[in-house]
């Protein structure tokens, strides 16, 4: 590091790791800040399930699956009904299979194509994760990178909490220790990597109200910090009210069941034993629709098949694992074990059963029953869950952060949780990898930018 300091400072060691590692191999020196002393397992990357969306990657092409940036788009667009922002969107999506193939080459991160289901709203199968499936793993890896590289300093437990700057340009973080003292770091470029505002409460029950009641599932602290900082510099911010819910957490081992049990053809009841809607259409948004039942809670039904196969997902095995899962033979005994109305819950799956044969239609529209579940069932309670806010930042294709008349302010980027994102408004327009695209995808191409602006700089001068 020079005795001016580093060329980008990188606040939150979760996606924002990639920032680092991309600006150290263009030849920067970089400081991470990172808040927990525990972001291994602490933050929003780590508590996801590691999919990374890459339109166009080489695994694709090797597993024959026709994809495109443009394909991707239209299914953000569609999703979100033509709220989301077209330009972020594009730019993730161009930069999605780079990034995929970047992290496999380069970090030796050990990506696959997940082809054995598919996510709502994706139109191909897209989405890479690691082994296990879950974002503890992948974390390992980025930090591991993060450790052996020469050029990237550590600083943890600390947080950025201010960004100072000077004829509209960076010049330096403020950085706050757990006793309350502060240090000035001069740097030209800082990344807010820091994610959303999901663990203040004040500020969801604010901003996305429906889903305020329901259990945070993420970082204790995704408190908003970018968004202050940023708007204290002028940034403006979009798209607030966006969030990531999620309709299966377990009510007993707060894990996540996941959604690969629905589109592998489980269904949801709620408390008095009955279905409420197309479950297919999203996890994100049928948690509030969950929160919305009586008691704010339900029950997931699978079969055998169902559980073997999502066994690949770390989270679902840890959720088995818990004891979360009740068995019985047949319906009526799971009524008996879920202590719901026998009548109800009878009825309901062989109503399920029908649909899934096709002698009857869902009478709320889900066209999708990969198979007939058949006996023995298991039942899972589950709560509805906030797992991240999805509004934040304005930022352009290069993750710069912009004022509220369109200019950048230089030298400050966001990614993930703390930019705006693509999934529109609310929770309906998520897609899975939503979250980690943003986070991973951004910081890629925020290290580009700095690394261009840095070299331009030393150009000039």
């Amino acid at each position: 590091m020079s005795e001016h300091g580093p060329d980008l400072v990188v606040a939150g060691a979760g996606g924002g790791l990639v920032a680092a590692l991309r600006a150290a191999e263009l030849g920067l020196d970089v400081v991470v800040v990172e808040a927990s002393e525990h972001a291994k397992r602490g933050n929003n990357t780590a508590m996801s399930t590691a999919m990374i969306p890459g339109a166009g990657s080489r695994w694709q092409r090797e597993q024959g699956v026709e994809d495109s940036p443009s394909r991707f788009v239209e299914d953000v667009v569609r999703k979100t009904k033509g709220t989301a922002d077209v330009g972020l969107a594009t730019a993730l999506a161009e930069v999605s299979a780079p990034l995929v193939e970047w992290m496999a080459d380069h970090l030796e991160i050990p990506l696959s194509l997940v082809t054995d289901f598919a996510y709502p709203g994706h139109s191909a199968l897209r989405c890479h994760t690691v082994e296990g499936r879950h974002g503890s793993v992948l974390l390992d890896h980025l930090m591991r990178a993060v450790a052996a590289h020469p050029n990237i300093d550590v600083f943890a437990p600390a947080r950025v909490t201010d960004v100072r700057a000077e004829d509209g340009c960076v010049s330096a973080v403020v950085v706050t220790l757990p006793d309350g003292t502060t240090d000035e770091i001069p740097t030209p470029a800082v990344l807010l990597a820091t994610n959303g505002y999901g663990a203040d409460h004040a500020a969801v029950a604010e901003h996305a109200p429906e889903i305020a009641s329901a259990v945070y599932h993420g970082s204790e602290y995704s408190t908003g910090d970018a968004l202050a900082i940023g708007t204290r510099l002028g940034a403006e911010a979009r798209f607030l009210d966006a969030y990531q819910g999620h309709a299966a957490l377990s009510k007993k081992a707060a894990t996540l069941v996941g959604w690969a049990t629905v589109m592998h053809g489980g269904v949801v009841l709620d408390a008095t034993g009955r279905r409420f809607g197309d479950e297919t259409t999203g996890y994100s948004e049928y948690a509030a629709q969950l929160a919305a039942r009586p008691g704010s809670e339900g029950w997931l039904v699978i079969d055998r098949e169902i559980h073997d196969r999502c066994l690949a997902f770390t989270d679902f095995r840890q959720t088995v694992e818990s004891g979360a899962a009740v068995w019985a033979d047949d319906a009526a005994g799971l009524a008996a074990a879920t202590g719901l109305p026998v009548n109800a819950v009878v009825d309901e799956i062989a109503a399920v059963g029908r649909y899934a044969r096709g002698e009857a239609s869902d009478p709320f529209g889900r066209n999708s029953f990969e198979h007939e579940m058949v006996g023995p069932y298991a039942a899972v309670a589950i709560v509805p869950a906030l797992f991240h806010t999805q509004g934040g930042l304005v930022v352009d294709g290069h993750a710069r952060v912009l004022r509220t008349d369109g200019s950048p302010i230089d030298g400050l980027f966001a990614a993930g949780g703390a930019a705006m994102g693509i999934s529109g408004h609310g929770a309906s327009g998520y897609l899975a990898g939503n979250g980690l695209l943003p986070a991973l995808g951004l910081s890629f191409l925020a290290a580009d930018a700095a690394a261009a602006s840095l070299d331009m700089q030393r150009t000039s001068s």
